[in-house]
């Protein structure tokens, strides 16, 4: 899939609203990760032992975020120009970051985080993610990761450490290189996870209105390839 260009402005956006999102999701919803669906395998086992409630989002998760991927995949196939199925992509995950905030705000909070309506948002807010992970994966190639920050994290710790034991030339190059980008992508993503906590705190369901705010000021930072049609 064809590189799209982009602002840092634009990754780091995408990078703030992964961390808030899980986050608030998670403190939300009963520990439901909504980026990061693949950690609903830990709080679902918790879930069983300790007898909480939000087993049966956790199970529905990552399903729904494979299909949600699948089909932006086959949606982004059928555009020819890779900007302009971004740019339409982006706005589908506007779309589902306001009804998530619409469904979160009108009705929670959730004692029961398996309740129907708490279910909705919640998928709804995996839904996004899953359109920001396979954006990521087909038109970024070339950029940290927004949602997953295991390996980022690894990739900095061993930069740094070549950077202390004194490597040079193109080794030492490449490093530097590494962490210019991924340093940038993790303090975004740490950063939303701390504003998130701090907002949940402060005003509970009403912090879901930020990530549709933060994901169509993103949008605006899409730049069109040259040559590509209007």
């Amino acid at each position: 899939m064809e590189q799209t260009p982009v602002s840092p402005r634009f990754t780091g956006l995408l990078g703030f609203n992964a961390g808030y999102v899980d986050t608030a999701g998670f403190l939300a919803l009963n520990g439901l990760f909504t980026a990061h669906v693949t950690g609903n395998f830990v709080t679902l086992g918790a879930a069983f032992v300790h007898g909480t409630a939000g087993a049966f989002a956790k199970l529905l998760a990552l399903p729904l975020f494979c299909a949600v991927v699948v089909l932006t995949r086959l949606f982004a196939s059928s555009l020819a120009a890779a900007d302009t199925a971004m740019s339409k992509l982006m706005c589908a995950k506007v779309l589902l970051l306001a009804a998530a905030a619409a469904v979160l705000v009108a009705y929670g909070p959730f004692p029961d985080s398996d309740a129907p309506l708490a279910v909705t948002g919640g998928m709804l807010l995996v839904a996004a993610m899953g359109i920001q992970n396979a954006i990521q994966r087909m038109h970024l190639g070339s950029a940290p990761p927004s949602t997953l920050m295991t390996g980022t994290t690894t990739q900095v710790m061993i930069d740094l450490a070549d950077l202390c034991k004194g490597v040079s030339g193109e080794a030492r190059t490449a490093a530097v290189g590494r962490l210019r980008k991924m340093l940038p992508a993790l303090a975004a993503f740490a950063s939303g996870c701390a504003v998130a906590a701090l907002l949940y705190w402060a005003s509970l369901m009403w912090c879901f209105l930020l990530p549709p705010v933060v994901a169509a000021l993103a949008t605006l930072g899409i730049k069109r390839a040259p040559g590509d049609p209007t």
